[in-house]
């Protein structure tokens, strides 16, 4: 089959666009699947340039996020059957591969039936910042209706999806952004108050609109200085959620004081850690996302789709152009 692959970490120029190895035959439990697209995420990125940090085997085909049909399902496999058109998650950890390529394995209690109302391009966007965004939302921070909630870089893939969510589960939205095109897309999506981080001073303006409380949930979907200055934007007892690794020299002092419940989200544990329970809620959020992308009430941002054997293309414009939404690959 065709696919894009890497022998050897570094920059999106070791993606090579050739003939690999079939998947091979099915396990009891999992579907193949013939890749009709597939979502380009920054862990892709994370993986490419440093292997050494993630259970790959040489070469790797990257990839987590797909959609496309199936054309084959295990003997234990009761709910998808071939010819069903699905989307999944799945990082292409230990005797896995990723979706960056014509056909691929996939367990089946990750996978659910694509949303109907969406392109296959649409759909491979979808499941990793959805899921995550879920993740965090419901399941770390248990968010309610009529708390408020800061997202930083709502218009980037996990934050437009946490948008959507957040205001579903009734929540007041703040969020952050770079520029006036990512505030109108955040505005787009049900922002109730977008703060451009260039331009001002995020802390001053959170208390600003929360008349000095501070929110009830912040979700940190950036990095270690995003992280810290959550603790000074959310409530005592409030939440605190993030995506990313803490930094070694991080401050817990304010979080301290304030009492505040910390959690992190990664939402690859399901594979890496071959959690049965764990991957079985994902496919149930992915069924959940699916009805409401259907009933109009979820959306997903298609930044710019690139062809599959320009897989280095699309891989150096989400690192370099930190776009609006999703980048995805279609894969013919």
């Amino acid at each position: 089959m065709k696919a894009v692959y890497f022998s050897t970490g570094g920059a999106a120029d070791v993606l090579q666009y050739g003939e690999t190895g079939s998947p091979g035959e099915c396990g009891e439990n999992q579907i193949l699947i013939r890749i009709k697209a597939a979502g380009i995420n920054p862990i892709d990125c994370k993986i490419r340039s440093a292997p050494e940090r993630f259970p790959v085997s040489f070469p790797v085909i990257p990839g987590c996020d797909g959609a496309g049909i199936v054309t084959a399902a295990g003997s234990q496999v009761k709910n998808f059957h071939p010819g069903d058109e699905v989307y999944f998650s799945q990082p292409g950890f230990d005797n896995r591969q990723g979706t960056y390529a014509e056909y691929v394995r996939v367990d089946a209690a990750l996978a659910a039936l694509k949303p109907r109302a969406l392109s296959f391009e649409q759909a491979a966007a979808a499941p990793l910042v959805f899921i995550t965004a879920w993740e965090a939302l419901h399941d770390r921070a248990r968010i309610t209706s009529g708390q408020t909630v800061l997202i930083h870089a709502g218009a980037g893939g996990v934050g437009h999806a946490a948008i959507q969510l957040a205001k579903l589960a009734g929540a007041r939205v703040i969020t952050t952004v770079s520029n006036e095109e990512k505030a109108d897309l955040a505005r787009q999506l049900g922002a109730d108050q977008v703060i451009n981080y260039r331009t001002h001073d995020v802390v001053a303006e959170v208390l600003r609109c929360t008349a000095g409380k501070g929110v009830d949930i912040a979700f940190d979907t950036v990095g270690p200085e995003v992280l810290q200055s959550c603790f000074r934007c959310v409530k005592p007892y409030g939440d605190v959620v993030t995506i990313l690794q803490p930094s070694a020299d991080t401050d817990w002092s304010e979080a301290r004081k304030r009492n505040v419940r910390f959690s992190l989200e990664l939402m690859l544990s399901p594979v890496l850690m071959e959690l049965t329970e764990a991957k079985l809620h994902q496919g149930k959020i992915l069924q959940q996302c699916a009805r409401l992308f259907d009933e109009n009430k979820l959306t997903i941002k298609i930044a710019h789709c690139f062809a599959l054997p320009d897989a280095a293309a699309a891989q150096r414009f989400l690192e370099q152009a930190h776009p609006a939404g999703k980048v995805a690959i279609t894969v013919e």
